[in-house]
């Protein structure tokens, strides 16, 4: 067993697989206080996605709810009456309960159809996330993108490969690690794996599975560029999709929140925001510089390849959630209101009509039993059932 792990191993770290010809692995070894990229770097990033965790918890706790209490969100409470045959039914059930069912469980209850509807439907809804969950959600995401995208300028704003792309491959591989991109690679890692670690935690939503394919080929793509010593076409790439995606977060938060104007305007500018940064910049920049600048420097190689393939895919996955932002925006011009179609649940609107029906249902019945119309005004004895 040992002797296959080593000869795997030997195959995997093959420096025709990683490095470009010539270029030997003894090449890249620390010397005269140069430090250079190592895979054994990255371990770090799972206790510090724990550490992220952790961190979130608090931050959920003592900065989103006040924040979201402020707002005026509060965490919704839907209770019911305990009843041990519905429990039972509804923890069961893989589909929607039919008349014949709801019939027989009224029967055994001793209860209306209705109430036994009523039942379910509120029993449901004490699994579905509320408002105040997505938006501490959102406000953790929009706190972290903000700041890491705020470090991200930082670390790149006095880096010549940030004006001049022919910089990103001056004397590739041999390019040492800067404590700076050191510390960005590892953050952003650490909180995508963070992400993954909280899939089955947090909100599921309607595009769950591309998020989860999103996760995965970031954490792919960075921990490859990182191994290969892309460093610097990597930190170009991470600034370049953070700094979108706080202005989603935010749209999302107010959103939550009911400030429709606050929340239309936010979205406006992730949109174009997102166009530019993923269908202008990432293609005729970013891919420009990882898929044509090199051949000039060098023949084309494994990870030459397979670098440009993940950066592919992720274009792809661009292209899907623009789609959906296409979608949002064309609701924001016909509806004047934004719904979040490429993540929220759609579910959230048919609760609130929902309610809206079953309150109009019970202030007419009230008006009912105190002489009024529907519309408050008195109705003449025995015209009630007219």
């Amino acid at each position: 067993m040992r002797r296959m792990f080593q000869t795997f191993r030997k195959w995997f770290w093959s420096e025709r697989y990683w490095l470009p010809p010539t270029i030997k692995w003894s090449d890249l070894e620390d010397h005269d206080g140069l430090v250079f990229v190592k895979a054994s770097h990255l371990y770090i990033t799972i206790p510090y996605a724990f550490l992220l965790m952790v961190v979130r918890y608090f931050f959920e706790k003592f900065v989103a709810t006040p924040l979201a209490n402020a707002l005026g969100i509060k965490k919704t409470q839907h209770k019911i009456k305990p009843n041990a045959i519905l429990e039972n039914f509804f923890k069961h059930s893989t589909s929607k309960p039919s008349h014949t069912d709801i019939y027989g469980l009224a029967k055994k209850c001793n209860l209306t159809e209705r109430q036994v509807e009523r039942w379910l439907r509120i029993r449901q809804k004490q699994n579905k996330p509320c408002r105040l969950q997505k938006f501490q959600e959102s406000c953790w995401r929009f706190t972290f993108y903000l700041l890491i995208t705020m470090a991200g300028a930082v670390f790149l704003y006095d880096k010549p490969w940030a004006y001049d792309l022919w910089e990103v491959w001056n004397d590739y591989p041999r390019q040492p690690l800067l404590p700076s991109q050191y510390w960005y690679y590892i953050l952003e890692m650490s909180f995508y794996w963070s992400l993954v670690f909280s899939l089955s935690t947090d909100i599921k939503r309607k595009d769950f599975l591309a998020h989860v394919i999103h996760h995965l080929a970031a954490i792919s793509l960075m921990s490859f560029s990182w191994c290969a010593n892309y460093i610097r076409s990597g930190t170009l790439v991470m600034f370049i999709h953070d700094i979108s995606d706080i202005w989603l977060e935010s749209a999302k938060m107010f959103s939550y929140a009911g400030w429709k104007q606050t929340c239309n305007t936010l979205f406006f500018i992730f949109t174009v925001v997102f166009f530019v940064s993923r269908f202008i910049i990432f293609p005729f920049w970013i891919l420009y510089c990882t898929l044509i600048l090199p051949l000039h420097y060098l023949e084309p190689f494994f990870s030459y390849i397979f670098l440009n393939l993940q950066l592919m895919i992720l274009q792809g996955l661009h292209v899907y959630w623009g789609y959906f932002i296409l979608k949002m925006l064309n609701r924001c011009i016909f509806t004047q209101n934004v719904q979040d179609v490429r993540s929220d649940n759609e579910e959230e609107e048919e609760e609130e009509e929902e309610e809206e029906a079953e309150s109009t249902k019970g202030k007419e019945t009230e008006y009912l039993k105190n002489g009024l119309g529907t519309n408050r005004h008195l109705i003449a004895n025995g015209q009630h059932g007219r």
